[in-house]
């Protein structure tokens, strides 16, 4: 973490130190506090954190696993106290992190239009494996991963009816504001080619805003880019982009110019602690453009390694992929679960568990990358309740170049197929969550009886919720064979 931070930031403490665990911890904390005041007491009271953080995001999940209004009460909890707890710096000066929410920007930005040069895509077609899928191979395909416990089933309907309805792709009538227009998770290659209008939020780095006005002038779309300056002669990657951390007034103010229905898509993803001060920043923002547009729309892409509350049928899925384990399988389980006291290769779920909970958190991302998520979920959560539009879903792990970079993760997802969970590369989830992102703002949301099931409609988690062991029991066996396989 950077010695003197800009924009929002940790707070600092007496000495000057900005702690990213004491946050995380409190703010934990908080968000059990209403529901479960025991959990908030010992997650407060924890001495190691970043070894013992899985515990307490679990434990926050399973609170609000009663009552509907329990799960709502600990995510509003969480956003009010990451808000009071984070902190905005200026001139050195630490300031409320809600006073963003009122304050006028330091500067205007600028709009440069790009316009694609192809014919917006006539049909729904996904990349896969070299291929293009589309029309009835596209559901063939679906139907497979629905079969192998890839995707739920609800997400296989949903692309389906957006297959029925190529008109949808465009998005007419709306633009998508693609925070971290960068990301390779990202929508907005997908929204681009589709003939949509999008404005693209990313940093000032010259060499992300090349390859997206690459992307611009290939597609078929509308791309809207802040830039900061008056091109000088040395061309829109030099003068585009904007720092969310320190400039949320100006965003705002920037993308409330645009007379179409809005929708804000946080696709945000950096390392450590800025991860969290990133994902704080597009809530803000989020609030802030709220304020003034009720009818915003918003969008995330969750994670598969967290914790997720998953349906009767998924834990069916597993117990049945449990028993039917091979014989080899099951002669090398029992000396394994013996020697590591339990800890590899057991079973994700008791039988007969409505909701299963998948504890998928990976302790190599640290608690800062899971809090940051868990900040998106809240929103999600919290905003779907007032009413608001809300596309939300989880993604597949992807081979992103964030995940090859980590070699243990990269080794797991080298191994995972062996364990029933399959590894998507970028282009293909990008079209796919963009389809889904498609197909929620263009059709009536489903009303569900409780906000897990609201994450859990239409989520596409490469099989972790339906695999045969609990995730992180598997997850070191599946790097040891990942980096085998990539020796030989």
């Amino acid at each position: 973490m950077s010695s003197e931070p800009h924009g929002i930031a940790f707070p600092a403490d007496a000495s000057g130190r900005r702690s990213s665990t004491a946050v995380g911890r409190g703010v934990i904390a908080d968000a059990l506090r209403p529901v479960d005041p025991a959990g908030a007491r010992a997650a407060e009271q924890e001495t190691a954190w970043r070894g013992r953080y899985l515990v307490h995001f679990r434990r926050q999940v399973e609170a609000g696993l009663g009552e509907p209004r329990d799960w709502l009460a600990m995510a509003a909890a969480g956003l009010d106290s990451i808000a009071d707890r984070m902190a905005v710096v200026r001139d050195g000066t630490d300031a409320p992190v809600r006073t963003l929410l009122t304050d006028s920007p330091d500067r205007e930005l600028g709009t440069v239009e790009l316009r694609g040069t192809r014919p917006p895509a006539e049909r729904l077609a996904i990349p896969y494996r070299g291929r293009e899928l589309a029309g009835d191979a596209l559901r063939a395909q679906l139907d497979g991963w629905v079969a192998a416990g890839v995707m739920e089933p609800s997400a296989r309907d949903a692309v389906g009816v957006v297959i029925d309805n190529p008109g949808w792709l465009a998005l007419p009538g709306r633009t998508v504001a693609v925070l971290g227009a960068g990301a390779e998770m990202g929508p907005l290659p997908a929204l681009l080619r589709w003939g949509a209008t999008a404005a693209a939020v990313d940093l000032p780095r010259p060499a992300v805003w090349e390859r997206i006005a690459r992307l611009a002038r290939d597609g078929a779309g509308r791309l809207l880019v802040p830039v900061r300056e008056p091109d000088t002669g040395r061309g829109l990657p030099h003068s585009a982009g904007v720092d969310l951390l320190a400039e949320v007034p100006a965003v705002a103010e920037w993308l409330l110019t645009r007379p179409e229905r809005l929708v804000l898509g946080n696709y945000l993803y950096a390392d450590g602690g800025v991860h969290t001060r990133i994902s704080l920043a597009a809530d803000v923002l989020a609030q802030r453009l709220q304020a003034a547009r009720p009818d915003l729309a918003l969008a995330f892409l969750a994670t598969p390694t967290d914790v997720f509350a998953v349906p009767g049928e998924a834990v069916e899925h597993s117990v049945r992929a449990y028993a039917r384990r091979s014989r080899t399988a099951k002669l090398l389980g029992r000396p394994l679960r013996w020697a590591s006291r339990g800890r590899l290769l057991h079973r994700a779920y008791q039988p007969g568990a409505d909701p299963g909970v998948c504890d998928a958190l990976v302790p190599a991302q640290g608690p800062n990358y899971a809090l940051a998520k868990r900040i998106q979920r809240w929103r999600a959560a919290v905003a779907r309740d007032a009413g608001a539009t809300v596309s939300f879903h989880v993604a597949p792990s992807s081979r992103t170049s964030s995940v090859v970079k980590n070699k243990a993760l990269a080794a797991a997802f080298a191994g995972a197929h062996r364990f029933a969970v399959e590894i998507f590369e970028p282009t293909t989830a990008n079209a796919l969550m963009a389809a889904l992102l498609v197909h929620d703002l263009s059709t009536t949301p489903v009303t569900h009886p409780h906000p897990w099931r609201d994450e859990a409609d239409g989520a596409v988690h490469g099989g972790l919720w339906r695999t045969p062991y609990a995730p992180r029991s598997s997850l070191g066996l599946a790097a040891v064979l990942g980096y085998t396989t990539a020796r030989m």
